[in-house]
């Protein structure tokens, strides 16, 4: 381990980073449950999405830490999940078999990106206001999928919304939210996990969810979605912007995590760079094109690796625990595989809380700024599609800076941008 890890070097020691690796299990392992409720409503097979979702945090997770030895998590992203389920397959009508290929894709074009030293133009290229109104604008998104799988935000002809009945599932999922924010507010480690476990006993005891056959068994084979993408329906024209969409949700989503992480970890240099950033981000591509011949979506790191990281862990040895603790869950399928919508309902909503409250980064008060943004913001879930959210915010940055004149804020690598936005809007629209 001191070979492999260097514990020395990093000032930890083998029961430190076991339980910083344990801590971030616990903070992260609500996706075990989320994951599959979300990408099941596409048509896949619960039980195989189950083991999958497992086995895509196991190898990520691993990978980035005995290949950059660091305490980092990965596993299906939230958000991009939801792009994957609501925007492609049941908004767009691409089958599943082609969403997958469409991740795939913008998993190995994220890796050329990386190896290549690309991502560093893109990342500059996009405004601040906007990489956090993105990660306000998903926010959103995630958090009206969980009032909806609730119950609570319903279809209403006259208004397109509305509030739905306070009928059980409702009413057990808003137990669940309070129980999480409570306990969130209380900084209990594993809260959302713990409201996710606690609505779905209620559910049983309301006869709202059956009792599980038995409590351990053989994981659900992963055949009914494995290999099954389709990735030269995923080359055509049309889905360029999905790819787009995936990569830059990713890209940024990736970055964000790793450099609010990195700094919690003390892995920043004086000159501000980070250790092992390209690794991180090779691992967090290659981890997604894995996922995606299992049959997940978008792979990616997970913030709640800081949680860990504030627990102690320094090396990879904790990402390692991490991985060891997901496999481990493989036993567990029956359990998870009961957890009904209503209780990971609440989880998407806290989570929604989390990427929403970086807004106060935004500058509303400059409407070159505050235009672009909240456009990126609010776009995403009224038109249920983080691409279109997107795609109205870059062009209207374009616009509004060409407008008031400000040309040279506008990189060559925006103009691109600003091209197939505009390509992905009218193919989309016409």
């Amino acid at each position: 381990m001191e070979r492999v890890f260097k514990l020395k070097e990093h000032n930890t020691t083998v029961k430190q980073e076991v339980i910083g690796g344990a801590t971030t299990f616990l903070t992260m392992a609500y996706i075990i449950f989320v994951n599959p409720n979300i990408l099941s409503a596409t048509g896949m097979d619960k039980g195989a999405l189950i083991t999958v979702t497992i086995l895509a945090a196991f190898i990520g997770t691993l990978l980035v830490g005995v290949w950059a030895n660091v305490p980092f998590a990965m596993a299906p992203g939230m958000g991009l999940n939801a792009f994957f389920a609501f925007t492609l397959v049941l908004g767009q009508k691409v089958s599943w078999q082609t969403a997958l290929g469409v991740v795939f894709v913008s998993g190995i074009a994220f890796l050329i990106l990386t190896v290549l030293g690309v991502r560093e133009k893109i990342v500059n290229a996009i405004p601040l206001s906007l990489r956090l109104a993105t990660s306000a604008g998903i926010g959103l998104f995630i958090t009206f999928i969980g009032f909806k799988s609730m119950g609570l935000v319903v279809d209403n002809p006259a208004t397109l919304v509305g509030m739905g009945k306070f009928n059980t599932p409702v009413i057990l999922g808003l137990v669940g939210l309070i129980t999480i924010a409570v306990l969130e507010v209380k900084k209990v480690k594993g809260s959302i996990l713990i409201g996710i476990i606690l609505t779905t006993i209620l559910g049983i005891i309301f006869k709202e969810v059956s009792i599980p056959t038995a409590i351990i068994s053989v994981p659900p084979s992963i055949a009914p979605i494995a290999l099954k993408l389709d990735i030269m329906g995923a080359l055509s024209f049309g889905l360029i912007g999905a790819v787009f969409s995936f990569m830059f949700v990713d890209l940024f989503d990736s970055i964000g995590t790793i450099v609010a992480c990195s700094y919690e970890a003390d892995m920043v240099k004086e000159d501000g760079t980070i250790k092992k950033i390209d690794k991180m981000l090779e691992a967090d591509a290659i981890a997604t094109v894995v996922g995606s011949l299992f049959g997940t979506s978008t792979t990616t790191t997970y913030i709640e690796s800081a949680s860990g990281i504030a627990d102690g862990a320094r090396t990879g040895l904790a990402a390692a625990v991490t991985a060891i603790l997901f496999l481990l869950a493989l036993l567990f399928t029956p359990i998870i595989g009961i957890v009904p919508a209503f209780a990971t309902a609440p989880a998407l909503i806290v989570v929604g809380v989390y990427m929403f409250r970086n807004i106060k980064k935004i500058d509303f008060q400059d409407f070159e700024v505050a235009i672009p943004a909240f456009l990126t913001i609010i776009l995403m879930p009224l038109t249920y599609s983080i691409s279109t959210g997107l795609i109205f915010g870059f062009l209207s940055y374009i616009l509004i800076t060409l407008v008031s004149g400000d040309f040279k804020k506008i990189s060559p690598t925006m103009w691109v941008i600003g091209a197939l936005s505009l390509l992905d809007l009218a193919f989309t629209a016409f």
